[in-house]
């Protein structure tokens, strides 16, 4: 499992991911909020399954 999940894509995924979290705890936006986990697991992981299968990877190339 390489990371393929770069900086800035992490932080936003993070973010993101909190942000529906805590709008869904807080019944702003009903239960659906909580697929914010998604994002923010793979924030954390810095791996992406659909990024894997389609071959993207945002990370930082090593020279």
């Amino acid at each position: 499992m390489t990371k393929n999940v770069g900086g800035i894509d992490r932080t936003l995924r993070i973010v993101i991911g909190l942000a529906l979290i805590a709008a869904a705890a807080t019944s702003t936006i009903g239960l659906w909020g909580y697929v914010g986990v998604v994002p923010l697991i793979t924030g954390l992981l810095g791996w992406c399954p659909p990024y894997a299968i389609f071959g993207f990877n945002t990370c930082a190339l090593k020279k």
